[in-house]
């Protein structure tokens, strides 16, 4: 079903037409059954694979997972750009170091052979790709998954909007190009359409027409569009959702020409089980909560005890992603396949146990150079988390920094409290409400699956055991995030053992100073301390007494 629209249809007219256009399950698919096709490590055998984002967090999982569990694929064409003064070569060659690799490496010492860096700005014409490298990319790649976007919640529109839509449109007008293309496989997000409570996996209609809105802010200058950018994005909570909401859009009006998938991953988190438990190495999302939280830093932050953390480990969505892609290219449905992959309707945690379980892994694994105790609470209260902010954080972090502006230092944590307020604002919004995703889309590929696939290429989150994925979280970004050695957990035990015993002896001197200034120079306050004093004898007198008789 076509859906080219004219410029000047309405919008309502648009949200019936995508409506219509995800149609029945039973319906949606040509050929034969998951059973008689090929397995997913076989179709991707002698495949050439071109992967956007691949030096990204997912990326680095996608290009891992495919060498390792499809050891027979071709090669990966991965787009890079120079970066923070690091040539394309030097940044792949960091990646592929990374320990990441290392399952990889231990089969195949060689696996870098099949990688293939290819030069590529996402903020350039044509994606800046020369025209030696587009003549190799249509003459042999077969899938795409298109991974790069910014991820920037406070992205200014100008920038996100070139990133997320005019860089995926460049995709796929190259992808149009190509000789032997059997899918393209974008990486959407499950907040796109987060101005929605319940969320189907269907295309909904756009906040705008993409062309519309990349002609009108081409001639305003950078002030203009962030001063409209706030009516712009409506009820939206940043710029990040409001532009892949319009990508989802512009890739659906390629699925007449094209074989179409799309993966909405929630919040991405480490990894489950692959390669190895809690890998994680950003900052990024829940991560820097998490070691804020860990190192004492954190004291309080505004959430809903008991709205869904609808986190997803990294390692799922990248199973899901590849199963994703042979189902596409195997059976090319008619129209573009949306997969929700999200954990909230399937099998919730909340953030009020996210809060419990991440505070006690830190205690039983505390990260080095604490800086206070882990004690990290949610509310849901504004008045409550500013009062905590001032008395928790903003008190502490001035007395820190005026005791480093005495020693001769430059002060600092005011700066980092500073920072930390701002990321935790940019995910109020998800951490204080609740979504409910549609997940047919997910239960008809895993049926599609066979037994050795379903374990190989795992994405059914009803195993996951959340206790356990939240501790190796935690010890993960200990050990790659952080850089922290476990043999140094001992250490820092004892390092928590001091500051413990340093809030006892502050609160001491505290309750010595309170009772010196106001209690022992004023006889009321006296007279009032003897009465509470005796009233808690009494109870005890009574308490003792009582014990005695039920004896």
């Amino acid at each position: 079903m076509s859906t080219e629209l004219s410029e000047g249809q309405d919008l309502n007219e648009l949200g019936e037409q995508a409506a219509d256009g995800q149609t029945t399950l039973a319906g949606i698919c040509s050929g034969a059954t998951g059973s008689s096709m090929a397995s997913i490590a076989e179709y991707y055998a002698g495949k050439s694979v071109l992967i956007t984002g691949a030096t990204g967090f997912m990326g680095k999982v996608l290009v891992e997972k495919l060498l390792r569990s499809c050891p027979e694929v071709k090669a990966l064409y991965i787009l890079v750009r120079p970066k923070a003064g690091q040539s394309m070569e030097q940044r792949v060659g960091d990646m592929m170091k990374c320990k990441l690799f290392d399952r990889v490496r231990e089969d195949n010492p060689d696996f870098h052979q099949k990688i293939i860096p290819i030069s590529s700005e996402l903020m350039q014409p044509g994606l800046a790709i020369s025209p030696e490298d587009v003549e190799k990319l249509t003459a042999c790649i077969n899938i795409v998954f298109h991974c790069a976007a910014t991820i920037r919640f406070d992205e200014p529109l100008k920038h996100a909007l070139q990133l997320n839509v005019i860089a995926t449109q460049q995709l796929l007008s190259l992808a149009q190009q190509m000789h032997h293309l059997e899918a393209f496989i974008h990486i959407s997000t499950a907040y796109a359409n987060c101005n929605r409570k319940h969320i189907d996996e269907v295309i909904y209609p756009p906040p705008v027409e993409p062309k519309k809105l990349i002609d009108s802010l081409e001639w305003m200058d950078d002030g203009i569009v962030r001063d409209i950018t706030p009516r712009l994005i409506g009820d939206r909570p940043n710029t990040y959702t409001y532009t892949k909401a319009l990508a989802e859009y512009v890739v659906q009006q390629e699925q007449d020409k094209l074989n179409i998938g799309i993966i909405r991953p929630s919040i991405v988190g480490a990894s489950w089980q692959e390669p190895f438990p809690g890998w994680i190495d950003n900052f990024n999302g829940p991560s820097g909560v998490f070691i804020a939280a860990g190192k004492g830093i954190l004291r309080t932050m505004r959430a809903n005890n008991d709205a869904v953390a609808d986190l997803i480990p990294v390692d799922v969505v990248i199973n899901l992603t590849l199963a994703a892609g042979w189902y596409t290219a195997v059976h090319r449905p008619k129209t573009a396949l949306v997969y929700n992959c999200t954990t909230g309707g399937i099998n919730p945690f909340h953030w009020g146990e996210i809060e419990h379980h991440v505070m006690s892994s830190f205690k039983r694994n505390p990260l080095e150079q604490a800086f206070r105790r882990p004690n990290a609470n949610i509310t849901s209260n504004y008045l409550i988390n500013q009062y905590w902010i001032l008395v928790s954080h903003k008190f502490p972090a001035l007395i820190y920094d005026l005791f480093l502006r005495l020693s001769g230092q430059k002060p600092q944590m005011m700066r980092i409290f500073n920072r930390l307020h701002k990321a935790i604002s940019l995910l109020e919004y998800f951490s204080s409400q609740d979504w409910e995703w549609n997940s047919e889309n997910i239960n008809m590929l895993m049926s599609q699956l066979t037994p050795e696939d379903r374990k190989t290429f795992n994405f059914d989150v009803r195993q996951l055991n959340w206790p356990e994925y939240i501790e190796n979280y935690c010890i993960g970004t200990k050990k790659y995030v952080l850089n922290e050695d476990m043999s140094d957990i001992p250490a820092a035990r004892q390092h928590l053992r001091k500051l413990r015993n340093i809030r006892y002896t502050f609160n001491t001197v505290l309750v010595v100073f309170i009772w010196r200034v106001f209690i022992a120079r004023s006889q009321m306050a006296r007279n009032i301390w003897y009465f509470v004093v005796s009233l808690c004898f009494k109870f005890l007198s009574y308490f003792r007494a009582s014990s005695t008789l039920t004896s």
